[in-house]
């Protein structure tokens, strides 16, 4: 580590201590690149030049640009922390005032015409339909990451008890209960699967002719494709999309916000919160079911 430029470092620590996916180091790589570009000298900027990056940066949308000061404040923080700088002049960094946009989301009513051709599809007995069927059953009946479905090992499925071994973000593992309907499904592929000689590959769901597994890319497409057959806005659908439709139908269905937030593989409840759109009359609602005050004769 100690061969590395700061920013590999600060990169390796990320990798290291905290246990950053690959994807989540990879997008801080291409935000310290921009900031390299438009600095010159990333480790050495003063308060002046990072003040700078808000006329630099202008053209990117808010959020884009709050990303990239959340990894600068977090560069800057760990060269201090590392003796590699004196002072940290993040200080200076625009702070853009940004709003999490709200996750798309299908009906019920949607989700069951939905599942209803993925089912009428796999009644044929192709491998592709009873496959299709069993991502789609576990996507919205477990919630799961598209990258958490389609790397699922062969190992993480359950003999006895209703219940996946996942490993999440960051390395953080987790057991997601699978629905009675998604272990119907999955029974029927593993069989499938099975039969066609699928054996060696480790891979819950293999790609074509190759050791790997099925990728996120082929998933959101065969997703629209079927959202288009069942008649559907193909725009309307991806694999994020069902696993919001399942921690917000379980939450209209009155489930905790706890247990979604574990489900979810969440770190912070914060965003829960925030991915299952509460609205102010369901939280109303419950504060007045659910408060201790709420209930008659409780002491004032």
């Amino acid at each position: 580590m100690a061969d590395l430029d700061p920013a590999g470092r600060f990169l390796a620590m990320l990798a290291a201590e905290r246990g950053a996916a690959a994807n989540t180091l990879a997008a801080y790589r291409r935000d310290l690149t921009a900031a390299q570009e438009a600095l010159g000298n990333l480790a050495g900027a003063d308060a002046e030049a990072l003040e700078g990056l808000g006329a630099a940066w202008a053209a990117l949308a808010p959020s884009s640009l709050a990303r990239r000061c959340s990894a600068l404040r977090q560069f800057y923080g760990f060269l201090v922390d590392e003796g590699l700088r004196d002072d940290d002049p993040s200080g200076a960094l625009p702070r853009p005032r940004t709003q999490r946009p709200l996750p798309r989301l299908l009906s019920r009513d949607e989700v069951e015409r939905f599942l209803a051709r993925a089912d009428e599809e796999a009644a044929s007995g192709r491998a592709e339909a009873i496959r299709l069927l069993t991502l789609l059953e576990m996507l919205y009946g477990s919630g799961l990451r598209a990258t958490e479905l389609v790397s699922l090992p062969l190992s993480a499925v359950p003999r006895d008890a209703p219940f996946l071994h996942v490993d999440g973000k960051g390395g953080q593992q987790r057991m997601v209960p699978v629905s009675t309907r998604a272990r119907a499904a999955l029974s029927r592929w593993l069989d499938v699967r099975a039969g066609k000689s699928r054996d060696k590959s480790r891979f819950l769901f293999p790609s074509n002719g190759a050791s790997g597994h099925l990728t996120r890319v082929r998933l959101f497409q065969l997703l629209r494709e079927l959202a288009l057959r069942a008649g559907l806005p193909p725009e309307r659908v991806s694999p994020h999309v069902l696993r919001h439709a399942f921690a917000t139908h379980l939450l209209e269905g009155g489930a905790d916000l706890r247990v979604l937030q574990m489900m979810l593989g969440h770190a912070d409840i914060a965003t829960t919160q925030i991915y299952t759109h509460v609205d102010s009359a369901r939280l109303v609602e419950l504060v007045n079911l659910r408060h201790p005050l709420a209930r008659p004769g409780a002491a004032a």
